[in-house]
């Protein structure tokens, strides 16, 4: 069988094979997962923060692991900002709510955990950890555009979970954001930067990795972004042997 991979939806209002405003997840996450040997499941943001975690938790304790895909930001009030920058977009509050409680009811349960992008982000503020909203503020334009919509070079740190999956020191990937971590969250440690951008933070004890780029985004033709996968996948299934292939 294989391990059972639980991804948070969003909502839309595009999704044409509907009359009404569905939830949608990217295919290039799913089919990452399903090449990593791992099922994927698609979890919908229709719970309110009362009752988010104890969902969450009842949810993640049946599967093996727990990929927070990209998106827009997440609302600054999450982690105590008291302003909110201009260049913030797209916050919903049910997806705040459902990615926060799936991070930190898959920490909770020591299940392997793939945080992407704005589920990078996720992962950092459900440790209690702080965001920096607007990159170009502290890095200039020029460098800041580098970070969207565009493939540049992030230095991994030796022996961390990412470079061992990825088998490289130096990852090209694809970057979207205009947000970065900032104070890190409770045991996170730094394992991949790009000028003064960290982008990647893990757990050192379990295997627990936020990833600022978007390995799905090449993960069909590069080898190592998809190895990415493959070492989460691995990971979730080591950690329920009942589901071994």
């Amino acid at each position: 069988m294989r391990p059972l991979i639980a991804l948070s939806s969003r909502f839309t209002e595009t999704a044409d094979s509907w009359r009404v405003a569905a939830t949608a997840l990217g295919v290039t996450y799913q089919t990452a997962i399903v090449r990593a040997g791992g099922q994927p499941v698609a979890v919908p943001p229709l719970f309110g923060d009362a009752e988010a975690l104890d969902v969450a938790l009842d949810l993640v304790a049946r599967v093996d692991g727990v990929c927070i895909p990209g998106g827009p930001d997440v609302d600054p009030h999450r982690y105590g900002a008291t302003t909110v920058h201009p260049k913030t977009y797209g916050v919903r509050a049910e997806h705040d709510e459902l990615d926060l409680a799936l991070a930190r009811a898959a920490v909770a349960l020591d299940k392997p955990v793939l945080a992407i992008c704005r589920g990078h982000q996720v992962l950092n503020v459900a440790l209690g950890g702080t965001l920096r909203q607007h990159i170009a503020d502290d890095i200039g334009t020029p460098a800041a555009d580098a970070h969207f919509r565009h493939h540049h070079d992030i230095e991994l740190v030796a022996d961390s979970k990412a470079s061992i999956a990825m088998g490289t020191l130096v990852a090209h990937s694809h970057c979207v954001h205009h947000q970065a971590v900032d104070t890190l969250g409770a045991g996170l440690v730094v394992t991949a930067w790009c000028d003064d951008v960290i982008e990647g933070i893990e757990l050192p004890d379990r295997w627990v990795v936020g990833v600022q780029w978007h390995p799905e985004d090449d993960a069909d033709d590069e080898p190592a972004q998809q190895a990415l996968f493959d070492a989460f996948v691995t990971a979730s299934r080591e950690q329920s042997p009942s589901r071994a292939l």
